[in-house]
């Protein structure tokens, strides 16, 4: 018995040592995992929902980074630059994604943003692109998308949209914190110029509602509580792939089709610059850019991306519709009074 207890006494002493070694190995590591940096993405919701491509770009990122993804859903890519305004040099934000080019030069006066150093030159994007702080990642063109089993004679120009049936509602969004409600607002005055104020007023009656959002807006729409939504030509291919229908479909304007670009700024006080980089870099390449045009419902901002065959299908779009972004800056204070006095809305 001695010799069997002191045998145990040996070995419950050497398994402690083990242990102790296993507790500081242990230990460390998870020192090191909770050392690891975090890279805090502001974007807009639809991006980071789990039916978005947030989820996917945080797994295929952080396989090789060895840090965690944050992604911060906000309302909508027009907010996203509010919230930066709001918190200034205090902002959390490493990296702004969802902004589009209509709001670089607004973007650029905060003084908030450095340059990305991410190559873009090969790089294609319709009327062209170049820019030393933000990137550009996917885009898409907006229209009008309409229930077909509802809406047997879609609008076929934005005349027919200002001056049809008022009975028959559609839902939009706000140009104040919304990305496509900016978009439709430059839409209307790159085709009715000094116009636009009454064209509006003309367009008011068939107004449902007007959400902070597009994930808002299309909600009403695919829960049929509104007829036509202002959406993306890429829309239907979501209901097509994921949904197997057709019925879902995107209007071609005689006038053109405003074009989108959406665009990703490394903020100047992020104390993980190159880390930023690396994201912004991985964001165009093949990887993530495969992913965007079914998770996004997007075009992507490379030509070597192989897209399934419902996005053949799509409205062609002839006359990309583009402000200047500097005109934007500029104007968009006062053009969105005017929406503001002409709409009604609050």
């Amino acid at each position: 018995m001695p010799k069997l207890t002191r045998s145990l006494l040996r070995f419950s002493a050497s398994a402690a040592v083990a242990l102790a070694t296993v507790a500081v190995i242990v230990g460390g590591a998870f020192a090191q995992s909770g050392d690891r940096p975090t890279l805090t993405v502001y974007t807009y919701d639809s991006f980071s929902a789990e039916w978005g491509p947030g989820p996917k770009l945080k797994q295929a990122f952080e396989s090789g980074c060895d840090c965690t993804l944050d992604f911060v859903g906000l309302d909508d890519g027009v907010a996203i630059l509010n919230r930066l305004k709001l918190e200034g040099p205090s902002t959390k934000a490493d990296i702004a994604l969802g902004l589009t080019s209509d709001l670089i030069p607004e973007a650029k006066a905060t003084s908030m943003f450095m340059d990305s150093e991410v190559d873009v030159s090969d790089l294609t994007v319709p009327t062209g692109f170049s820019d030393a702080v933000f990137v550009p990642y996917d885009y898409s063109y907006l229209a009008f998308v309409y229930d077909s089993e509802t809406v047997t004679n879609p609008p076929k120009s934005l005349a027919d949209l200002v001056s049809g049936d008022p009975n028959q509602k559609i839902a939009i969004e706000d140009p104040r914190t919304s990305t496509p409600g900016l978009g439709f607002l430059l839409w209307m005055k790159a085709v009715y110029g000094d116009e636009a104020a009454a064209k509006w007023q003309e367009l008011q009656p068939r107004i449902l509602t007007v959400t902070p959002g597009w994930s808002e807006a299309y909600g009403l729409f695919t829960k049929g509580e509104v007829p036509i939504v202002l959406s993306y030509t890429t829309s239907p291919a979501y209901h097509v792939i994921e949904e197997g229908t057709d019925r879902y479909k995107a209007a071609g304007f005689a006038e053109g089709q405003y074009l989108q670009i959406e665009v990703a700024g490394i903020l100047k006080e992020t104390p993980h610059a190159e880390l930023a980089r690396k994201f912004l870099t991985f964001l165009v390449g093949k990887e993530a850019q495969s992913i965007l045009p079914t998770t996004n419902w997007a075009l992507p901002v490379r030509d070597d991306i192989d897209l399934p065959e419902a996005f053949s299908d799509l409205v062609s779009v002839d006359e990309p519709l583009l402000i200047d972004p500097d005109t934007v800056a500029k104007n968009r204070r006062a053009w969105t009074d005017e929406w503001l006095q002409a709409v009604g809305a609050r």
